[in-house]
């Protein structure tokens, strides 16, 4: 096991359904200085585990573990933190309670609070439903959070990505003749169907055009549908999908007793100095959806990565597009938070 785990107790979620012997499964990487104050937060996306975070920390990079502190606490509902395949019933598998982005963040300053005394967090940093928790971050506590950059993540579903997650959901339902009595007989076969329905959103349309698939090594259209979605979808348990899929489709930074609905406040109280970087061709999470919360955000830059990736410009396999992510995420780190 290459990861910790911190034990949350039973714990009230937002829906006030109590969640009994609650964990979050973490990795560190570097040191906690003296002065804690060089800590850097990196949640996970939807259907990744801390490993899917590594390409981004490394010796010379913006996340460079011989200086910085870094935790990557994994999302709940991804199969190492509390999730429905690894909680007894009665709230295992499709019993396990609906979770929000706002209780991810909540149990996450738990992990850094109570188990290393953390005061002070340099950076909250991620990328797509990691970038949600970094904004999630910068509004649930703007006194300790000194910086934010969310990449291809957005600080509120849309309704278009909402619809965007219902038709990842829909084969699931599909499985089961839409008979919601009968999801705990999903299983991860029925997570190929999900795969394809992704593989037309995870990149643009430039992408699928200009063939980019063969720099990663498939032949043909076909054997990328199934190499990476297929194969990466089926490897994902149904119910675990099921939960982070609702987080995702009800994620708002405002949706919460601090700000009740109020998302333009929620924008506005964000003191955090921040880098919104979207990807200019992502279909997911658009472009414009991110400038418009960084123009609310006082102290945010609007830097969108110019990549035919889409969604992907985020996922750390285009040098490119990895480049100008650590570039920027260097170039944060290096501004003053004038305290």
């Amino acid at each position: 096991m290459d990861y910790e785990i911190f034990d949350l107790g039973d714990v009230t979620l937002q829906s006030g359904v109590m969640l009994p012997s609650a964990f979050l499964a973490y990795k560190t990487y570097g040191r906690l200085n003296e002065k804690k104050d060089n800590v850097i937060v990196y949640p996970t996306a939807f259907g990744d585990q801390h490993v899917q975070n590594e390409w981004l920390i490394g010796n010379d990079m913006a996340l460079d573990p011989e200086k910085y502190f870094i935790i990557v606490p994994n999302l709940l509902g991804n199969g190492l933190s509390s999730s429905p395949s690894n909680t007894p019933p009665p709230f295992d598998r499709a019993n396990f309670p609906q979770v929000t982005i706002y209780d991810n963040v909540k149990l996450q300053h738990r992990l850094v609070t109570e188990k290393f005394d953390i005061k002070k967090i340099a950076l909250v940093v991620g990328w797509s439903m990691g970038g949600i928790q970094s904004f999630q971050w910068g509004a649930s506590y703007p006194e300790m959070v000194e910086r934010i950059a969310p990449f291809a993540g957005i600080a509120k579903t849309s309704p278009q990505t909402y619809l965007v997650l219902e038709g990842m959901k829909a084969p699931l339902m599909a499985a089961v003749g839409f008979n919601s009595s009968k999801i705990n007989q999903l299983t991860s076969a029925d997570m190929r169907a999900v795969g394809r329905v992704y593989a037309g959103w995870g990149l643009s349309q430039a992408f699928y055009r200009e063939e980019l698939y063969r720099v990663m090594g498939f032949d043909s259209l076909a054997d990328f549908v199934v190499g990476v979605w297929e194969d990466s979808f089926m490897m994902m348990d149904p119910h675990n999908v099921l939960t982070m899929l609702w987080t995702g489709q009800n994620a708002d930074i405002s949706a919460n007793p601090l700000y009740d609905g109020d998302f333009d406040e929620a924008l506005k109280s964000i003191k955090a100095l921040a880098c919104v970087m979207p990807g200019s061709t992502d279909l997911f999470c658009p472009a414009d959806d991110n400038e418009y919360e960084a123009k609310l955000i006082p102290n945010a830059v609007f830097k969108p990565i110019e990549s035919i990736w889409g969604h992907f410009a985020g996922r750390g396999i285009n040098s490119a597009d990895n480049k100008f992510i650590d570039d920027n995420l260097k170039h944060l780190l290096a501004l003053s938070t004038n305290e």
